[in-house]
């Protein structure tokens, strides 16, 4: 929103800052020009709020599905033991 900082971050990190400066700038650009919210402080927050409930969000999902999978995988892992142990039984 017109204003530029120095900000020192390592030379392979240089293209995701200047991206995320841009996805920072232009949600801020959002609030503002929504009227809903005054002042470079206010607005800031507001971003702020709003991309950390975004990401905390997508965490949620993410670990919702993390644990689906890691149950499906145990549930797959106990039938696969079942039908080796039963298979050893037969071969007796």
């Amino acid at each position: 929103m017109d204003k530029e900082f120095l900000v020192s971050c390592p030379e392979e990190e240089e293209i995701s800052l200047r991206s995320s400066a841009q996805y920072l700038d232009k949600k801020m650009r959002e609030i503002r020009d929504s009227g809903k919210v005054v002042g470079l402080d206010r607005i800031a927050v507001m971003v702020a709020l709003n991309i950390t409930h975004d990401l905390l969000t997508n965490k949620n999902i993410n670990d919702d599905i993390n644990q689906t999978v890691s149950n499906r995988v145990k549930n797959i892992q106990e039938k696969v033991e079942f039908a080796l142990h039963k298979g050893k039984q037969m071969e007796l």
